[in-house]
């Protein structure tokens, strides 16, 4: 509008009629009334109306944890336990009481009692256990003197029983005679001195009777030993049955008695 207003083309009155001089004097008035009437809406407006403030965007996000398939962890090593240090609480200082004398007396007088009859539980406890050890070892003792006199019993009656068989076999071996002998020669050397003894001689019997091994046993005079051994060489004896078998016998002895008369 202004630049209508702008353009239009002034003309001096004097030269201009007067209804055309009108006509442009009502345009020019309308043409301000309407330029005003937008200036003033518009200041009037702008200052009125304060534009609305838009509230500022806010953008919410949510995290969304998704279950991740289980995997096979390996066991962490165990860590090591850290143990707190003892926490040792200050104790408030107590003073004692003061103590009586006669109570403190009365404490050590019962003290000096009890000590006394632990040392008299403890004497009377050895005496007792001394008194069962000595009776352990009596017993121990007599059990020890019975069991030796079982063994000399048992002794006793074992050298009895062999002195009892080995005289039943002396005597068996004393009645085992010859069946034929020849008496032994004196020496005469021994006649010419008068000389006498005895001469045991020890051989064994085979089983067919016959003499074996003969030898010269206990004391005798030199001059009775060979002629002793020759007579013993020719004795004869009824052959020894056991079970029905013939059986050799030892130890059989003979004594040659040389007497001159």
């Amino acid at each position: 509008m202004s630049a209508a207003v702008m353009g239009c083309a002034v003309t001096p009155a004097r030269h201009m009629p007067w209804g055309r001089l009108w006509r442009n004097a009502q345009a020019w008035v309308v043409t301000v009334a309407l330029h005003g009437a937008v200036v003033a809406l518009l200041v009037v407006g702008w200052t009125l109306q304060q534009p609305p403030v838009s509230a500022p965007a806010v953008l919410k996000t949510r995290l969304i944890t998704l279950p991740a398939e289980p995997v096979a962890a390996p066991a962490p090593d165990p860590l090591p336990v850290a143990v707190p240090a003892p926490v040792v609480e200050a104790k408030p200082e107590v003073k004692p009481a003061p103590i009586d004398p006669q109570i403190q007396a009365r404490k050590l007088e019962q003290a000096a009692l009890a000590r006394k009859r632990v040392a008299e539980q403890k004497q009377a406890l050895e005496a007792r256990q001394l008194e069962e050890q000595q009776a352990r070892l009596r017993e121990q003792q007599a059990q020890a003197e019975r069991q030796q006199a079982l063994a000399d019993q048992a002794r006793v009656a074992a050298d009895n029983a062999r002195r009892a068989q080995q005289q039943a076999a002396a005597a068996d071996v004393r009645q085992y005679l010859p069946i034929s002998k020849d008496a032994p020669d004196y020496p005469q050397r021994a006649l010419d001195k008068g000389i006498e003894g005895d001469c045991t001689v020890e051989y064994s019997v085979t089983p067919e009777g016959k003499v074996e091994n003969p030898k010269v046993v206990g004391n005798c005079h030199p001059m009775f030993i060979r002629p002793s051994l020759l007579a013993a060489a020719t004795f004869r004896y009824k052959p020894r049955m056991v079970d029905g078998q013939a059986v050799s016998v030892a130890g059989v002895r003979n004594t040659f008695h040389y007497k001159i008369h």
